[in-house]
C-alpha cells in the first residue's frame, strides 16, 4: 500500500509498506529500521522477532520516545513482557503490532508532535 502524503518536508513519514519492505519518505528498506521523526537507523540488528532479546529494547533508552511501536512483520506478535521491561520501568510505553498498523499509527502520533519510535520488523 503507498501513502499520500501532502508535504512530508523533512520530517520521517512511511509512505507505503509490503509484506517485503516500507517505504519511509519514499526510499525503500527490506530490513530492520528503527524511525524517528528526524531520522531512520539501520542499526537495530535484528533478523527476526524470534531473535528478540533484552538489549533490543534496551536500545530504545537512549532514545527516550514516548512510546515504541514494534511493526512485527505480516502478523501481530507479543514479546515477553520482560524483554522490554526496561522500557516500562523508565515510563516509555511499547505497543505490538504487525507493521502495516505500526507504518498507519506512527504516521498519526508524528503528526500529533508525539515524541514516538517505530521499530520495524520483517
Amino acid at each position: 500500500m503507498k501513502f499520500h502524503l501532502a508535504n512530508p518536508g523533512n520530517t520521517k513519514l512511511f509512505t507505503g509498506y509490503a509484506a517485503d519492505h516500507v517505504m519511509v519518505n519514499r526510499e525503500r528498506y527490506s530490513s530492520s529500521i528503527v524511525v524517528r521523526a528526524d531520522e531512520i537507523r539501520t542499526d537495530w540488528q535484528i533478523a527476526s522477532f524470534d531473535e528478540l532479546n533484552e538489549a533490543h529494547f534496551e536500545y530504545f533508552l537512549a532514545l527516550q520516545p514516548e512510546v515504541l511501536l514494534l511493526g512485527t512483520g505480516t502478523r501481530q506478535q507479543f514479546p515477553h513482557p520482560r524483554l522490554y521491561r526496561a522500557l516500562t520501568n523508565a515510563g516509555i510505553g511499547i505497543e505490538c503490532m504487525d507493521t502495516p498498523a505500526a507504518c498507519r499509527t506512527y504516521n498519526i502520533l508524528v503528526e500529533e508532535d508525539r515524541k514516538v519510535v517505530a521499530a520495524i520488523l520483517f
